[in-house]
């Protein structure tokens, strides 16, 4: 079977079983499978393509045809310009996510000290790190999970202090900002999500409880003793979560508190301040 109709049968086949974004998706698993990038496709597309690597795509496919996310299946997802490792352990890094990132770069100072709980993959503290001249701490509580952030940390030259905690139960220490996406998909709204998410990613990563906010509570109330005078928490949120999360956030005595949007115009940070000044 040449390049070309190799490619074509796997598109086809995502196709026929109502993957959204066959052609796309195909050509990601076509590529990691052979190696053969645009530019080489179109000067060897009809000539026969290795065995082992059809091997490989059509085993591909047969697990996309499964909704296992293309993620997984190549082992790879970017995310603020940086390669990320992604296995089932952890959820696959999203677009959505960067806009957490650079609400907190906005708070940040240079050898600020930043925790990030729920880490998972580090996708974000890592790229916090990379980008700042910061101190950087992290948490999860999956080990699993640890071990994915740690590899990842590894692969980018990335310094930071991995625990594994139960948020702050195995941490110590004051902070001047706190970064998190925890799990906030209601309990309830599980099983009503695409098969590739409610199917492969991580529950653990995924269930905020019975209304979605209970790990914000958690949080927001337990970081008012690990955050510095004038220190920030800074959450991604749902995008109907943002007066939710306020609310909450001024209950506990945030200040500044703040909801911004991502580039589709949806809630999705909630930003609020402890009392005092930060040190200069």
């Amino acid at each position: 079977m040449t390049y070309r109709e190799l490619y074509a049968w796997g598109r086809d086949a995502l196709d026929g079983c109502g993957i959204a974004e066959a052609e796309t998706d195909a050509w990601i698993l076509f590529t990691h499978a052979s190696g053969v990038d645009r530019t080489h496709f179109f000067l060897c597309d009809r000539e026969p393509c290795p065995m082992e690597a059809e091997r490989i795509f059509r085993e591909l496919i047969r697990q996309r045809q499964g909704h296992v996310p293309v993620q997984y299946l190549t082992g790879r997802q970017e995310f603020m310009g940086f390669s990320f490792r992604v296995n089932e352990h952890v959820l696959i890094p999203r677009l959505d996510t960067e806009t957490l990132v650079l609400e907190a770069e906005k708070r940040i100072r240079p050898m600020d000290r930043v925790l990030d709980l729920c880490t998972g993959s580090g996708c974000i503290i890592l790229s916090l790190a990379k980008r700042n001249k910061i101190r950087a701490w992290a948490s999860d509580i999956s080990q699993a999970a640890l071990e994915t952030a740690r590899e990842n940390a590894r692969a980018l030259g990335a310094k930071v202090d991995l625990v594994q905690s139960d948020l702050f139960e195995n941490l110590h220490g004051i902070y001047d900002c706190i970064v998190s996406n925890p799990p906030y998909i209601s309990s309830g709204i599980i099983p009503e999500l695409m098969p590739e998410v409610r199917e492969h990613e991580p529950w653990l990563a995924l269930d905020g409880g019975e209304d979605g906010l209970h790990f914000y509570r958690r949080i927001a109330g337990e970081a008012r003793r690990f955050l510095a005078p004038g220190g920030w928490l800074i959450f991604e949120i749902g995008h109907d979560q943002g007066m939710a999360v306020a609310e909450l956030m001024e209950t506990q005595g945030y200040l500044d508190i703040e909801i911004k949007k991502d580039l589709a115009g949806l809630d999705r940070v909630a930003a609020g301040r402890q009392e005092g000044d930060k040190h200069v």
